[in-house]
């Protein structure tokens, strides 16, 4: 290296001007701290951080992810939505400010996604009572996603690892379990979620953090009908509401006349249904004479049916889980009374059977499906359900894990969508670009379709029946393929 020369000075000349130099250059720094404080900070994982009127959905960029900016006001604007979440500005609208350029996002900046894997997360019901009968359900869809990464390498030429939390059907649990998800397990999503009460708990959280919240198996229909105020969620099966549409419709045209009670779960659940009874039941064919709700922990629900038969009832619709439709019914038998029942769909598996003893008192039950049924086995796709099922260790199949298997599907085919912009905002952006979807495990005529207005898939149902055969219940479809329209 070439050596410069320095002149000789005087010590006193070189120490005034040494002086003279550290105090430029500490002006220099207090400067450059002072100038950049006006700049808006984006979270680690870069998504906008939570103000007092909410968060604003991400931009989602081709290929990158924009920063997000502060607004002129500083924050987002707010909605009427309770939770205060405002809605996503569209992808093709730049941000202002000195942090609107994109900027591409290595793995490891986004959570959950590494060179090697994409973390997923559901909080389900893996425990307790409720546990038994649901926790099939994300086993199903670990192996269908086992499945994938075994002979596919993944998605986006990354593994998928499922983390389950158990929600244990409670609203409190419900919240601790997306926690973990989000803040141990550091999840990429949040998919496929379980349970009306625990989730609906939990989904203020996942939409203040920005976490996408997709396909939640959870049929009320606030999880696909608030796209303004929760917009980063989307729920996988039809609402009650919709469910309780078909029903009332059907009331209508088939049982003219017929006193109609409804007995329900007091949560989240039951008062969607009740409002879809309700809105559509013709007064003038059809008097609704009792509305019978319970609590989810009741001992018992004797009380809400002896008042059904008393109001003379002679349809019955029933929103409740499993163990409490079979009280329902059984009570029902003790006490000689034997109505027209409708079940929710969340009993159409064949799993109702073993609650129900005898299973002729189920004889003549209607209820909803959108799949077909699983013991279609020489259906090409129902059979490799099985297979896939059977080879990865999932559970024994049942309608419940049928539909869990598509479930995965519909994951795999959202997340691919995405691979050019893995981000929380791509994956929103891959979510809504679903249209007309249709897996060969759903009826003929029955698609999955996300919209900027309506963040459910499923908009369809179509009625079962229960028959005996050879002395054993079974559901038999029966009638066309129906359609709720949201918009009314």
């Amino acid at each position: 290296m070439k050596a410069s020369y320095v002149p000789h000075m005087p010590c006193k000349v070189t120490v005034r001007l040494a002086a003279l130099a550290l105090a430029c250059l500490a002006a220099i720094l207090l400067a450059a701290a002072c100038g950049g404080g006006e700049e808006e900070t984006p979270t680690p994982d870069g998504t906008p951080k939570a103000t007092a009127t909410g968060t604003a959905r991400p931009t989602a960029a081709a290929t990158a992810t924009a920063k997000p900016t502060a607004a002129a006001t500083g924050t987002a604007k707010p909605t009427a939505a309770a939770t205060g979440t405002a809605k996503p500005t569209p992808a093709a609208t730049p941000t202002t400010g000195p942090t609107a350029t994109p900027t591409a996002k290595l793995a490891g900046e986004v959570p959950g996604i590494t060179d090697t894997e994409i973390i997923l997360g559901a909080d389900v019901p893996l425990s307790g009572g409720l546990g038994a009968v649901y926790a099939t359900i994300p086993q199903a869809t670990e192996a269908y996603f086992n499945y994938i990464n075994d002979t596919q390498g993944g998605v986006c030429g990354r593994k998928i690892v499922y983390k389950l939390a158990d929600n244990q059907m409670d609203a409190a649990k419900g919240v601790e379990a997306a926690r973990t998800l989000v803040e141990k397990d550091k999840v990429f999503a949040i998919v496929g979620s379980l349970g009306d009460i625990p989730h609906y708990a939990a989904w203020d959280y996942l939409n203040a953090n920005g976490v996408p919240d997709i396909l939640i198996s959870a049929g009320a229909s606030p999880f696909g009908s608030d796209p303004e105020g929760h917009p980063w969620s989307y729920q996988m099966i039809p609402s009650y509401r919709t469910e309780a549409t078909f029903f009332a419709n059907y009331i209508t045209e088939n049982m003219p006349g017929a006193k109609v009670a409804i007995m329900y779960e007091n949560s989240v659940l039951g008062p969607d249904a009740l409002a879809g009874l309700e809105s559509s039941l013709d007064p003038t064919k059809n008097e609704l004479v009792s509305k019978q709700p319970y609590e989810s922990t009741a001992v018992s629900v004797s009380s809400q049916v002896t008042s059904m038969k008393n109001a003379g009832a002679e349809a019955v619709v029933l929103y409740s889980t499993p163990g409490y439709t079979s009280q329902a019914i059984t009570q029902a038998d003790r006490l000689g009374w034997h109505p027209q029942w409708f079940l929710s769909y969340i009993n159409s598996d064949p799993m109702i059977f073993q609650f129900v003893q005898p299973a002729t008192l189920l004889e003549g039950a209607i209820t909803t499906q959108v799949y077909k049924m699983n013991d279609w086995n020489d259906d090409p796709a129902v059979a490799e359900f099985h297979d896939i099922q059977q080879k990865y260790n999932g559970p024994p199949p049942t309608q419940n894990t049928l539909y869990a298997h598509s479930l995965g599907e519909l994951a795999v085919e959202i997340l691919s969508r995405a691979c050019d912009n893995l981000t929380r905002e791509g994956l929103i952006e891959a979510t809504e670009s679903i249209k007309d979807w249709h897996t060969p495990l759903l009826l003929d005529g029955v698609n999955m379709t996300f919209g900027p207005n309506d963040h459910t898939a499923i908009n369809n149902g179509r009625l079962l029946k229960v028959v005996m055969q050879d002395g054993k219940g079974a559901w038999e479809y029966f009638g066309p393929v129906l359609t709720y329209n949201p918009e009314g």
